[in-house]
């Protein structure tokens, strides 16, 4: 099986389903990896790790290490800039040209032959508008061209999350992993994005009163949500199903 993940950001592979990932490539499925941007606009590390203008091509390497680290197939990027946060943390989307975007993932798409699409929620996680346009530009292009492609999305919504604030709330979870077996490939990933470290860890760290590593901040359950297809194609893949959870598991 073909897979590709679509999403705005270097580290949101890893941080938004990286254990998905790393079980469908154990399992010799295909996975390919398209990111909009090089994360230019994000934080440079504690202590910063490289100018702003360098920051781009150092997530890049981060990025082909995390994709290596979740053995990916292909990584590829559209080449959008991110832009740099603004006060008060406001953050952008990358792009407001909604036609070119749409007409770059068909090209990806075709090239990749995929069966199934993962992308960002309907509400972009925690509300960040690069994340939301991806899921709008997925929904129009599959209404558009692609009426059968199974497409799911990350961070489904379900009760009892250990991280309830980055789940999208409109997107019920159709199911839920537990990723414990490749956890090690996931932290390995995480390890990956150096320049973000500090950000990973921060929440958890003040709310603890005291500094925690990034192991320690890596959940072991993932949820998704079935956003077009008539086929749960994923739940056919016998190392998905062994590392189901049952929601009344979960407290």
């Amino acid at each position: 099986m073909n897979i590709l993940v679509f999403f705005a950001h270097p580290d949101d592979e890893t941080m938004l389903c990286g254990g998905l990932l790393a079980l469908l490539s154990k399992s010799g499925h295909t996975t390919h990896f398209l990111s909009s941007t090089r994360g230019e606009g994000g934080e440079r590390g504690d202590p910063p790790l490289c100018l702003q203008k360098d920051l781009g091509s150092l997530r890049e390497k981060e990025l082909f290490c995390a994709v290596k680290a979740l053995g990916g197939r292909t990584l590829n990027f559209l080449d959008y800039i991110d832009p740099i946060v603004g006060a008060d943390n406001t953050l952008f989307p990358f792009t407001d040209v909604m036609s070119l975007l749409i007409s770059q993932l068909v090209e990806q798409i075709k090239r990749t032959k995929i069966d199934v699409l993962i992308t960002h929620g309907s509400n972009g996680e925690y509300g960040h508008p690069g994340h939301r346009i991806i899921y709008q530009a997925t929904k129009e292009l599959v209404n558009r061209y692609y009426p059968k492609l199974t497409w799911y999305t990350v961070q489904a919504f379900y009760e009892n999350s250990s991280k309830p604030y980055i789940l999208n709330k409109d997107d019920p979870a159709d199911w839920i992993i537990d990723v414990t077996s490749v956890l090690e490939m996931k932290i390995n990933a995480a390890l990956c994005h150096l320049s973000q470290h500090a950000l990973f860890v921060r929440r958890k760290s003040n709310e603890l009163g005291k500094q925690v590593g990034v192991p320690e901040i890596i959940p072991t359950h993932e949820s998704y949500h079935l956003a077009n297809g008539k086929k749960d194609l994923l739940m056919e893949i016998p190392i998905l199903r062994s590392n189901l959870v049952r929601l009344h598991d979960i407290s």
